[in-house]
């Protein structure tokens, strides 16, 4: 029995791993899992699963679960999450899918115990990839992606010598607004954002696939996971969602793994690696009725978020954080409706070239450093718009 230790019990990407749960229940037992403000939810899956420990983000929440099942052992806060990244029980895999730059610190607690980490959480690796990888190898761990367009990589360089890649490739669907013209998105309203074309996805990433910033937290991911300069990583428009990543090999040969949209079967493999065992949930792909397959070039001028990554990324130390920051604290305005779309891009900009960060650049990176930039990142932007 593989018991499973799940960071964002509520969300898109947990709602899947429980689906998986659901399937092979004499595989995989919930052990303990966290949830953000969807108490009623997380009640739900307390009763179907019955899990040792649950974590809220609201003390509140934290007691009613207590007064109503009170042999379930109950945390919250970070501190909680910790707990549930480090959760005692036989055979855990720690699974985080939690959105935002409060998953980094249970990634490392996980890591500090010796623990398999299998990420969904963008943001871990894109403000603390230095130091996680650093540290799951002084552990002697791994870190298993959860991302489709991750997890295709990680499939196709099974086996292969990482010496004889030329470039990934990432693909992107364009999100909601593809085919709108740039001068256009001045315009667009929430709902219009939130209506992704390809993806059921949770509304902060939904929201970061129509700005781009997803994709460009995608390179940053690989660069770390991979250990691959940002010169082999590159990006193309691909609206089918149909082929998740592509290797291009020194010969020229070039692989792509290909399949549904469908994020359990990302999921699925990363529990389940090197297996690609059965699995009715996921609909297989037909590739009579996909027809053919388009692809388009991703211009910087038509998505300046992605540039921003890349000139985060290329900077280092501490930019990185500064973006996901601005980011978060941006997307979160903007689905409160205070401010525009294109605002966001704005926001984010104004972050990174702000100079009372250049000083906290200077010297290692360390975690107490990232939360201080962290910080102070959200607190000019929220006096400043809201």
């Amino acid at each position: 029995m593989i018991e499973l230790c799940l960071l964002g019990a509520t969300g898109s990407i947990g709602s899947q791993v429980l689906d998986l749960i659901r399937e092979k229940r004499d595989v995989y037992r919930l052990a303990a899992f966290s949830f953000g403000h969807n108490i009623n939810k997380a009640l739900e899956i307390v009763e179907e699963f019955e899990p040792d420990l649950v974590c809220a983000v609201e003390e509140l929440d934290a007691n009613r679960i207590k007064s109503e099942f009170p042999k379930v052992d109950v945390a919250f806060g970070n501190k909680g999450l910790q707990q549930v990244a480090t959760h005692n029980c036989l055979c855990p895999k720690v699974i985080n899918a939690l959105v935002g730059s409060v998953g980094l610190t249970p990634t490392l607690s996980a890591i500090e115990v010796g623990r398999d980490v299998y990420l969904a959480n963008k943001e871990t690796l894109v403000i603390g990839g230095e130091i996680v990888m650093a540290k799951a190898k002084e552990f002697g761990v791994k870190i298993i992606p959860i991302d489709s367009e991750h997890s295709a990589i990680f499939q196709l360089l099974n086996g292969n010598d990482i010496e004889d890649v030329n470039r990934i490739i990432i693909t992107a669907s364009g999100g909601s607004f593809r085919d709108l013209p740039r001068e256009d998105l001045i315009k667009v309203t929430k709902e219009d954002a939130l209506n992704h074309p390809n993806w059921e996805m949770g509304a902060k990433i939904t929201i970061d696939s129509a700005t781009m910033m997803n994709k460009g937290f995608e390179l940053i991911e690989a660069h770390y996971l991979f250990n691959l300069p940002m010169s082999k990583i590159s990006y193309i428009l691909h609206r089918e969602s149909i082929i998740h990543s592509l290797v291009e090999f020194n010969d020229g040969s070039m692989f792509a793994q290909m399949a549904t949209s469908d994020m359990r079967l990302p999921i699925k493999y990363a529990l389940e690696y090197p297996s690609h065992s059965y699995t009715e949930m996921v609909e297989k792909l037909d590739l009579v009725k996909v027809g053919c397959l388009h692809f388009e070039e991703l211009s910087l001028e038509r998505y300046p978020m992605l540039g921003y990554a890349i000139e985060a990324i290329n900077k280092g130390s501490v930019y990185p954080t500064i973006l996901n920051a601005a980011n978060e604290v941006a997307v979160g305005l903007f689905l409160e409706e205070k401010i525009s779309f294109l605002d966001i891009e704005k926001i984010v900009k104004e972050a990174l070239n702000n100079p009372i960060f250049d000083k906290f650049a200077l010297g290692d990176l360390t975690i107490p450093k990232i939360m201080s930039v962290d910080e102070l990142v959200r607190i000019q932007i929220l006096t400043k718009y809201r």
